[in-house]
């Protein structure tokens, strides 16, 4: 087992723990206020009793978000790293540092495809959703290292997320295109965690595991699909789109791709 993978899962064990009242309190205050993170749309801080309820923290209400089938919003709070056109199989984790798409999927792609890479830090909300109506084919698991995705370790860590554990949901949109999500690994990342397939946590038995469905599962657009216990990244490929927002902070609902026909790209 790697350092990181050890470091991560000991992370994980004391994140489990369940101190006395006052102490958890104490630990959850002294988090956010680190961190900085806004507790508004959440429980307040003495609501969770361990710290990874407070990572895995769910909304209180409903976001509101442009319904239309054409738009693709954001499944996640964090902030838009790397956005562009897949050109030849690759795709950038950050200028200068490439990385192939084949490979971080595990097949073939799409010529048309276009993405996204999505930071979240310690301090987002932790949850994802459907960035539209999707019907699921297939969920893979790879196994990997688990290597910090922060910008330094962007810029010093060459093809991160191919090395990195991750798990990658591929489906097809309203209009029948292809689409990845692919939920990447992180130091002190104890899951990835998706709700349509329970089997992918028992993960430890081989380098890939693959579950296709030969009738296709149905997601609706906004939708929480999934979490991860700790931040992250989420690499959204899509085709048939063009790109709406780059290089900026951006929140679960937020308009992220734009449906477009195929003549328009």
């Amino acid at each position: 087992m790697s350092f990181t993978k050890i470091i991560s899962r000991c992370f994980g064990v004391i994140a489990n723990i369940k101190f006395f009242p006052p102490i958890q309190h104490f630990i959850n205050k002294q988090y956010i206020r680190i961190f900085k993170i806004d507790l508004r749309e959440f429980q307040p801080y003495y609501y969770y009793k361990s710290l990874n309820e407070l990572f895995t923290r769910g909304l209180r209400v409903n976001r509101e978000f442009d319904k239309s089938d054409e738009i693709f919003i954001s499944p996640i709070d964090g902030k838009v790293m790397q956005t562009g056109k897949v050109e030849n199989d690759k795709a950038l984790q950050i200028k200068g540092f490439s990385y192939s798409v084949e490979r971080l999927v595990g097949e073939n792609v799409d010529s048309t495809l276009r993405y996204a890479n999505l930071y979240l830090s310690p301090s987002n909300y932790h949850r994802y959703h459907a960035p539209c109506d999707m019907w699921v084919e297939s969920i893979s698991h790879f196994n990997g290292a688990l290597l910090p995705v922060h910008m330094k370790s962007l810029r010093k860590n060459r093809n991160l997320f191919v090395r990195n554990e991750r798990v990658v949901l591929k489906a097809r949109d309203k209009f029948g295109n292809i689409l990845y999500f692919v939920a990447v690994g992180a130091l002190n990342v104890g899951g990835i965690i998706f709700y349509i397939e329970p089997r992918i946590q028992n993960k430890h038995s081989s380098y890939k595991k693959s579950f296709h469905y030969k009738n296709p599962k149905f997601i609706k657009k906004g939708e929480e699909i999934g979490m991860f216990k700790m931040g992250s990244t989420i690499v959204l490929l899509a085709s048939q789109v063009e790109i709406l927002k780059s290089d900026c902070d951006i929140s679960f609902g937020e308009s992220l791709f734009k449906h477009i026909e195929q003549k328009d790209i």
